[in-house]
């Protein structure tokens, strides 16, 4: 295929880029875990602030990192919020690496205070912006059981985040997945065991910490025991105090310990820790202030969750969840459906003495605190001239390739069916998505083993597949010799399950009756296997990414070691810590280049 050349001028611009960064020295590494400094520029701040400016503090406030003009509402009510409401901090979603650090530059330069940026980083933070590194999702590193990779995970998610302007990333989940049909945590979590859960969640804070980055630990008191998704509903944790300190709070007491800067509530009802009928541990006094302040002696940011999910809007309206959250001990609210509504709600009850001024000067001073040792009131605006240097470098993508690779986990291997032969026997694979509008789901993994086996037959199938098309991928798989079977439900907020289709399950179910020489990949839940039990060979790879598609595709012809460990069990057929190992081939296949599509 012929490549197109960059225009002269796009080309000229891009080098000047990379020439200007290269001759800059490099970055000072922030260590949040030292000493702290700028305590006196806090002080100072505070004493002046007015009662408005310090609500405003307390807000935080969505922004979208894609490309928008200048003029632009989408720009102008940020503006508005952050040069007349005061917010303290902004929550940034999915855009662009430039567009963020743009974005972020120009609003920090109007904010008084300095913003304090947040980001969903729980995969890197190429998990909002396109073009950054992109790690698995914590799973995954559970089945790798490896210190050292949540760790440069985390440090290569500071460093990236840091560099475009982010200052916290709203991750790790510390959530124990203990129930198979969580709908949304599952993959998030490390897995079921509170110690690894732990330990590891620890090693990617530091890696954050130490290099400029506060991490935040989510959702406390715990969501891992759930079939709800608190984005639709209020999700109620059953278990009584003796199990909710053994599993769900060991991980926040250890990363209290190890000195976490910011935890993220969780829209949960805990009977045990609160016996308030439909109280979520965001607004709960006992929750928040006896437990986690007094008992567990965290002295970092508390901030909610997001305020505008079912979990909260369902049972109040924005001004007073807001007002509650704060009573509860919150530093920072997340969110909130209608930010005006929920300062003016705060400032009545400070006037009215329903929360004392001192409550509120004690969250300021946290958050001023923070800020002053992100050393924001020293700089709070980045080069953007550095971050082609910096973000998705080669060193940042070896180590999230080690990953995606390292946590690939054989459960059963029939035959055996890997790694697939070195002959010509005919291949087939079946691509089945359970999500709407994903049809193409797996056109990586299937360019990948077509590179290897040009004469591949495949099909795809979605959620809205006719059952004739996928009876006719069938019958193309049931010819063949060998068959791979790549299963796609993407972890999605308000989608109330990550399970199958269905279709897709009895389609699994009849091939396997006729193919012994089957693999079926999961690129989800590693759960999905207790749904056909009789597969001969099942490999977990975690997530849809093209990354772990690549991954998969070279252990089914052998080119890489296959050693990760279940992080979960698979009630009644494996416990966790199962996992076939398999050694790479001691040569390599080669690998035909044709572009197929």
């Amino acid at each position: 295929m012929r490549r197109l050349r960059p225009r002269p001028a796009a080309a000229g611009l891009l080098l000047i880029i990379i020439l200007a960064a290269s001759c800059l020295p490099p970055l000072p590494k922030t260590d949040l875990t030292a000493e702290p400094s700028g305590l006196s520029w806090a002080a100072r701040t505070l004493s002046r602030m007015t009662l408005e400016e310090k609500i405003g503090q307390m807000l935080v406030v969505r922004a979208g990192g894609s490309f928008a003009n200048a003029e632009s509402e989408t720009v102008r009510n940020l503006e508005s919020m952050v040069a007349r409401l005061k917010v303290g901090g902004l929550t940034v979603f999915a855009g662009q690496v430039m567009e963020t650090a743009w974005l972020i530059n120009h609003l920090q330069k109007l904010a008084d205070v300095p913003l304090l940026i947040s980001s969903d980083y729980e995969r890197g933070a190429a998990n909002r912006v396109e073009g950054a590194t992109l790690f698995p999702p914590l799973m995954a590193i559970g089945a790798t059981d490896s210190e050292e990779l949540a760790f440069q995970m985390g440090r290569i998610t500071a460093v990236e985040g840091r560099a475009m302007g982010v200052h916290q990333a709203l991750a790790p989940v510390a959530d124990v997945n203990i129930n198979p049909r969580n709908p949304i945590i599952n993959t998030r979590s490390v897995g079921e065991d509170p110690e690894q859960v732990g330990r590891l969640a620890r090693a990617f804070i530091l890696g954050c910490q130490q290099y400029g980055i506060l991490a935040t630990a989510k959702h406390y008191p715990g969501h891992g025991d759930t079939e709800i998704d608190t984005h639709l509903n209020l999700a109620v944790i059953q278990g009584d105090r003796v199990r909710l300190d053994n599993v769900e709070l060991y991980p926040f007491r250890r990363l209290v310990e190890a000195g976490v800067m910011s935890v993220m509530t969780g829209h949960l009802a805990v009977p045990a820790l609160d016996p308030t009928a439909g109280l979520p541990a965001t607004l709960s006094p006992a929750i928040l202030t006896g437990l986690l302040r007094e008992k567990l002696g965290f002295r970092g940011l508390i901030l909610t969750d997001a305020m505008d999910m079912a979990g909260i809007t369902a049972l109040y309206p924005a001004g007073e969840a807001a007002v509650k959250a704060v009573e509860a001990g919150v530093d920072m609210v997340l969110l909130p459906a209608q930010p005006q509504e929920a300062a003016l709600a705060l400032m009545g009850a400070v006037r009215s003495g329903r929360i004392p001024l001192h409550r509120i000067n004690s969250s300021i001073r946290r958050i001023l605190n923070i800020k002053a040792r992100l050393g924001l009131h020293r700089q709070k605006l980045v080069p953007l001239e550095r971050l082609p240097e910096i973000i998705g470098s080669p060193e940042h993508r070896q180590w999230a390739t080690r990953a995606f690779e390292d946590s690939l986990t054989l459960v059963r291997n029939e035959g055996p069916v890997l790694p697939l032969a070195d002959d010509r026997r005919k291949i087939a694979v079946l691509s089945l998505s359970s999500d709407e509008d994903d049809y193409f789901a797996g056109r990586t993994f299937i360019q990948e083993v077509l590179k290897r086996r040009p004469d591949t037959v495949f099909s795809y199938a979605d959620a809205h597949t006719c059952a004739a098309e996928i009876q006719a991928g069938l019958e193309k798989a049931k010819q063949a010799d060998a068959v791979a079977v790549a299963l796609f439900s993407n972890l999605r907020d308000k989608k109330g399950t990550v399970g199958l289709n269905p279709a897709h399950i009895q389609a699994v179910k009849d091939l396997a009756a006729v193919q012994k020489n089957m693999v079926v990949v999961s690129f989800g839940s590693p759960y999905f296997f207790q749904e056909f039990p009789e597969v001969p060979c099942y490999l977990c790879a975690y997530k849809s990414s093209l990354e772990s598609q690549q991954a998969a595709a070279r252990a089914l012809f052998g080119e890489l070691d296959v050693k990760g460990k279940l992080p979960v069990s698979l009630p009644g057929f494996y416990e966790r810590g199962h996992g076939l190992i398999i050694s790479a081939k001691p040569r390599l296949l080669a690998i035909d280049k044709e572009e197929h599509f």
